[in-house]
């Protein structure tokens, strides 16, 4: 007693405490106009105080190897995704129908995405390597803390999004949608066995029994039939099912903008989330533009030039 019978919670930054954190770290940068801190704390659900930290300095990093006096946002957009994701894999080659399958992936999640309620809202979609990932779609989530089902609903139609658009324009399968199945069967089991939210009632199936000392889960105890097993594997397979099928509904009725948004991360690999609003809608998207470093100026700040075409890969 005394010893083992308390524990002290030192939870996560919500999203003002993380902004909060960011407006301590940047004190020490010289940070340009641009610079929106309420955008990068909404987009830094999960991170730490350190992995905030790290974040500014990798941004101050990008910054001096671009020559420029001020950090810009972009510089901050580029360092949130390496610690988010790693870093851009560069030295990795993907064929030209390897990244096609790539956008068409991402595209799928970002159409589903953005065409179904109760979605979290896009940040952006790129078809750059990183990490494990050959490409990734990016979300600005609201610090939550309580889920509804529509929004896990939501969630299991999003990750089928890439598998369903593989079908559908490439007619193929591909190993890319791995991770993505995974998550969504464990999230549909947990939607059945731990919340609920099936035809099975308001009932919890499997007791867990942790090692206190440790505090980690150490097995799991079967106290249920197995007729209700038979029953928890119908409702798992139910909510996969019907998650697939509203992606695929959505996806069929909307092939031109997927194939826009499918060309658009081709020619630009990264879009943003205006970027997908304006592709879905039809409109014509502004010329690619990047921020480089002007040195010839001597102020090393931030001038908007054109860009190459780029050649739809890692650079």
């Amino acid at each position: 007693p005394g010893r083992f019978d308390r524990r002290v919670v030192v939870g996560l930054p919500d999203v003002r405490g993380r902004e909060e954190i960011l407006r301590v770290h940047v004190k020490k940068v010289p940070v340009s106009d641009d610079t929106n801190l309420n955008v990068l704390a909404r987009g830094t659900p999960g991170f730490s105080g350190a992995d905030l930290a790290n974040m500014v300095n990798e941004a101050a990093l990008s910054a001096a190897r671009m020559n420029r006096k001020q950090v810009t946002m972009y510089d901050f957009e580029l360092a949130k995704d390496k610690v988010l994701m790693g870093a851009e894999r560069k030295s990795m080659l993907l064929t030209d129908e390897e990244k096609r399958v790539t956008a068409y992936h991402e595209g799928g999640h970002a159409l589903v995405s953005y065409l179904r309620d109760h979605s979290d809202p896009i940040h952006k979609v790129t078809i750059i390597p990183r990490g494990m990932a050959l490409g990734v779609t990016i979300f600005l989530p609201d610090d939550r803390h309580n889920y509804t089902r529509e929004y896990l609903e939501t969630r299991l139609a999003i990750a089928y999004g890439g598998r369903v658009s593989e079908e559908v324009f490439l007619n193929q399968m591909s190993t890319g949608a791995g991770s993505d199945i995974e998550t969504a069967t464990d999230l549909a089991r947990r939607m059945v066995c731990e919340y609920g939210m099936s035809r099975l009632g308001p009932l919890t199936f499997g007791k867990k029994e942790e090692q206190i000392f440790l505090g980690r889960e150490i097995a799991q105890h079967r106290d249920f039939s197995e007729e209700t097993a038979r029953q928890i594997d119908l409702e798992v397979r139910r909510l996969i099912d019907e998650a697939y099928q509203s992606a695929h509904t959505i996806i069929e009725a909307n092939q031109d903008p997927m194939h826009r948004i499918a060309a658009a991360l081709l020619e630009r690999e990264t879009i943003d989330a205006e970027e997908v609003k304006m592709l879905i809608e039809g409109r014509e998207l502004p010329p690619i533009r990047s921020i480089l470093a002007s040195p010839s100026d001597g102020s090393g700040g931030v001038q908007q030039v054109l860009k190459p075409e780029s050649r739809g890969g890692p650079n």
